[in-house]
């Protein structure tokens, strides 16, 4: 009687061990580690794979405006749309000095990395932006991240 407890519950141990959840998990596995072979982002001291950027993961076109900060006026009103044949309409009011908004229009690329774009043919004023989840952040002049008090003001929203 005690062999055929011991042998019906090591059967039923096996059989319970052997479930569709454990290939579930393994074909899972198998798939992350096929996704993960394609690109590498760094990630602290070690290295993970990633083939994911602005350019291809974020609904990047549309329209982003805010107000950006002016050194001698009370802001620029600023509308940018980028468009997905890369093309971009920039529009700009000096709050306090005019009331119309200039359009500038023409196309734009992406930088390498896939996260920054710069519009192409303007000139003697910013061009760089990094795109982010509904949002552009303008750089400077020289396509570096603005840093200091007012570094949050340079932010456009979708």
């Amino acid at each position: 009687m005690k062999k055929q407890i011991l042998t019906l519950a090591t059967v039923s141990v096996l059989l319970w061990s052997c479930t569709n959840e454990t290939k579930k998990t393994t074909n899972v596995d198998r798939a992350a580690t096929t996704e993960t072979a394609d690109s590498t982002v760094k990630t602290g001291d070690a290295a993970v794979n990633d083939s994911h950027n602005a350019q291809n993961s974020l609904d990047w076109n549309g329209t982003y405006k805010g107000v950006l900060p002016c050194a001698d006026c009370e802001g620029i009103q600023t509308e940018l749309t980028l468009n997905q044949d890369m093309t971009f309409v920039l529009k700009r009011n000096y709050m306090g000095r005019d009331t119309k908004f200039p359009e500038d229009k023409g196309t734009f690329k992406w930088d390498s990395s896939g996260s920054k774009v710069e519009l192409i043919g303007l000139k003697d004023q910013p061009t760089h932006y990094f795109v982010g989840e509904n949002k552009l952040i303008q750089l400077d002049m020289e396509g570096k991240e603005i840093t200091g008090a007012l570094a949050d003001k340079y932010i456009l929203k979708k």
